[in-house]
């Protein structure tokens, strides 16, 4: 049955081609596409959040800072919240800290404090409650947080790529 199931769901054979890829990734002039393409194979790995022990602690710091980009630049901090993403916003300060995206932390940690007792809920369904009940002020705030983390103090590119790069085994 195994083969059957690799022909559908696309097996490891081609995530073992992209993991070969990495050196070129990591030589790529292009950092933002190899960022995407990082992303894209670590997030296939994961389920997309639903498999998170299948992640080195490395591909789990890079998942948590990509989640916060991608949705923040989507939706803003509102949507980060609200969707699975918000899951690890605790764990991503840490994330962004290991990188030295410090300045990138603070303002993650800005909006955090916007729930009560600065915790956001693990739970999806938890969180989306306390999000009705504080959204109409907190977006106020999230607002102008979006605008600082859109200027770009920290290069989260760069960070992430080198962070990649340190600890290349674990990708």
């Amino acid at each position: 049955t195994m083969s059957i199931f690799k022909k559908l769901f696309g097996g490891s054979e081609k995530s073992e081609n992209k993991k070969l890829d990495l050196e070129k990734l990591l030589s790529s002039d292009d950092t933002n596409g190899s960022i995407i393409e990082l992303d894209n194979f670590i997030g296939e790995l994961c389920s997309y959040g639903d498999e998170m022990d299948k992640l080195t602690e490395e591909q789990k710091l890079f998942y948590y800072n990509q989640c916060l980009e991608r949705e923040i630049n989507n939706g803003g901090f509102n949507q980060y919240f609200f969707n699975s993403s918000g899951d690890f916003a605790h764990k991503t300060i840490q994330s962004l800290q290991t990188i030295g995206a410090n300045k990138t932390a603070d303002i993650l940690q800005k909006a955090i404090d916007q729930f009560p007792n600065s915790n956001v809920p693990e739970d999806r369904t938890e969180r989306q409650e306390i999000l009705e009940q504080i959204e109409e002020t907190a977006d106020v705030v999230w607002e102008d947080l979006d605008q600082k983390f859109f200027s770009y103090e920290d290069d989260l590119n760069t960070l992430n790529i080198e962070f990649v790069r340190k600890n290349k085994d674990k990708f």
